[in-house]
């Protein structure tokens, strides 16, 4: 896939997940081509459409997906995934009402599930969660540029743009080590930064943003509740950086995850 191609398949999503969501989502995604894309150019895929999904706040099971072709299964089902804390959930093909705490996410509570190659899928999540990390410094931008207060704009105090320089350092370093993430430990820790980066996004442009951001007309809110639930998939950041410390430790050795 050239750059043109890339180019045109990257506005073509955008397009399509700006109009819909959930199971209708899901469906414009097939008709897309989202299995072939998915089968024949993984590394293109993945990154592009989970980036996407947190960039203009949509969601549809695509993680399904991702981990059933890492599994060798047939796509287009379900399986249950790990949740932080010992639970675990299935993530709906349909729009059915969720008690989480984003109640946009079709998420059921079930029983533990077999065990399945999560590497694939934590390298998708941390994709999504970079995009939503992303979504909300772009609304904090905007939100600094545009209001004054004591008669100057709000991005010209020293203590909003370190905010806001510390989300962008955390989104930069995350997007590092997802693209580098090769293995089971690469894909851990790029899921471990990535759910941290979102987190520390959440915290530091909800500062920025003050009372509106909590209300419910403005995005944040959205995005903040999103990256809660995702940074709990699979592991969360805590969980995931403590299981990389153990195999460290059990090991004896850090290995090399990039060549420089």
């Amino acid at each position: 896939m050239d750059a043109a191609e890339r180019d045109l398949l990257t506005e073509t999503l955008r397009k399509t997940m700006t109009a819909a969501s959930g199971s209708a989502l899901d469906a414009s995604l097939a008709d897309l081509g989202w299995t072939d894309l998915l089968t024949e150019v993984p590394d293109i895929a993945v990154p592009l459409a989970f980036r996407l999904l947190g960039e203009t706040g949509a969601h549809a099971p695509l993680l399904n997906d991702v981990l059933l072709a890492a599994a060798g299964r047939p796509v287009g089902g379900t399986l249950p995934l790990p949740y932080a804390g010992g639970s675990w959930i299935v993530w709906e093909r349909t729009d059915a009402a969720s008690t989480a705490l984003d109640g946009e996410l079709p998420l059921r509570t079930v029983a533990a599930g077999d065990p399945v190659p999560l590497a694939a899928g934590r390298r998708a999540l941390g994709w999504w969660l970079l995009g939503t990390g992303r979504a909300m410094l772009t609304l904090a931008r905007s939100h600094v540029l545009d209001r004054n207060q004591f008669g100057r704009p709000l991005a010209t105090f020293q203590a909003v743009r370190h905010r806001l320089a510390d989300t962008l350092v955390a989104l930069d370093g995350a997007e590092a080590t997802l693209v580098a993430a090769a293995d089971d430990l690469g894909c851990l820790l790029a899921k471990a930064a990535a759910g941290q980066a979102a987190l520390t996004a959440a915290r530091h442009c909800q500062q920025v943003l003050g009372g509106i951001g909590f209300t419910a007309e403005h995005d944040l809110h959205r995005h903040v509740r999103r990256a809660l639930v995702l940074d709990g998939l699979l592991g969360s950041a805590r969980e995931l950086t403590r299981e990389a410390g153990a195999l460290v430790r059990s090991g004896r050795s850090a290995p090399r995850l990039v060549q420089l």
